[in-house]
């Protein structure tokens, strides 16, 4: 049954296309017509785009948030179609970088988003560049050294930014304000503190609470980004969708935490992890930012030794039986098929050089 509720007249000098676009967020009196100037005039940095960055960036641009930037390591594979909103079944095909098909696709939902994809890997050496200048960060990673270098930064240069994760049917999100809230340091290197013991790649993960946690997290960007911070919940909210289980748990900063109060930015002046290995994935990433690779040369270097080389702008890919080697232009490679960090450095030395 259709709630009556009071007209609410749109701002007169907003534009047709302003009125029609966000007319139902803008009855929404919390957000009203100032509320979404205020949300086109925004802008926000969402890092990573899995299962929690695909859902969040796509609910952000159809809000109307003014100016995106999507930063991303990984490209699309079939196994991500099950959680990952914003891909099909052709990126996948394709092996397109994540961060490239998520700004395709949200550029063709709303056009008047500014919406920039970024293929890299986020690490010390990158993040004063990749961060700076935006009014809210986004957690869309998928492992607790990326976290704690947005954290570093965020704290570093007072900047508010929400951390969001889920397992199996289990996910948290945080809003950390600097100088307001607890940061991720004081939550995770705290008494007690923790992050998730289990993985995706040892228990999954249900497509519902994905988008759970990226509906909280991005509700929290959107009341900050509209101008009602009172709004704000300011608590660490966990839900398990399968249980029907939810906290609303209240953090507290630590008195002696490494970050916001002694300023230690480990993370964000420490160097890049030689190797990582990857949240659902059988695999290891190695990193080699530093340098850059002519993909069409390297294919006609390979091909005549390894045989069948796929390539498009952005990557190249090649099988090692029982491995399969992904090799960015950045440098960077990912090995599939092992977690052994010494054996995806060998067959990079080999095959790509040292």
């Amino acid at each position: 049954m259709a709630v009556a509720r009071a007209r609410h007249e749109v701002n007169p000098e907003l534009s047709d296309s302003f009125q029609e676009k966000y007319s139902r967020q803008v009855l929404f009196a919390p957000i009203g017509a100032e509320g979404q100037r205020r949300l086109l005039g925004a802008s926000a940095v969402i890092v990573g785009c899995g299962a929690i960055g695909a859902a969040a960036s796509n609910q952000l641009v159809r809000a109307g948030v003014g100016r995106i930037r999507i930063i991303d390591r990984d490209f699309v594979e079939s196994s991500n179609l099950q959680r990952q909103v914003l891909f099909d079944e052709q990126d996948a095909r394709e092996a397109l970088p994540k961060a490239i098909a998520a700004e395709r696709k949200l550029r063709a939902i709303n056009s008047g988003v500014h919406v920039a994809g970024v293929v890299a890997d986020l690490d010390s050496g990158n993040a004063e560049e990749l961060l700076a200048g935006f009014d809210v960060i986004l957690d869309g990673t998928d492992n607790f050294e990326s976290r704690l270098l947005v954290n570093d930064f965020a704290i570093k240069h007072g900047v508010p930014w929400i951390y969001a994760a889920a397992v199996a049917s289990y996910g948290v999100t945080m809003m950390i304000r600097p100088g307001t809230t607890a940061c991720l340091a004081c939550v995770l290197e705290g008494p007690g503190g923790s992050g998730f013991d289990e993985t995706c790649d040892t228990v999954g993960v249900l497509g519902p609470i994905v988008n759970l946690i990226a509906s909280l997290e991005v509700t929290e960007a959107l009341k900050l980004l509209s101008g009602r911070e009172d709004a704000l919940t300011n608590r660490l909210l966990a839900c398990d969708v399968w249980s029907g289980h939810f906290q609303s748990l209240r953090m507290t900063a630590q008195a002696q935490c490494r970050c916001c109060v002694h300023r230690d930015f480990s993370y964000l002046t420490g160097t890049a992890l030689p190797h990582i290995t990857m949240c659902g994935r059988d695999s290891v990433q190695i990193h080699e930012c530093s340098r850059l690779l002519d993909l069409a040369a390297l294919r006609a270097r390979l091909e005549p030794v390894v045989g069948r080389v796929r390539q498009n702008d952005f990557l190249l890919r090649f099988a090692i039986p029982p491995h399969e080697m992904t090799v960015f232009a950045d440098g960077r490679a990912i090995l599939k098929g092992s977690q052994d960090p010494s054996l995806a450095r060998s067959l990079y030395a080999r095959y790509i050089g040292s």
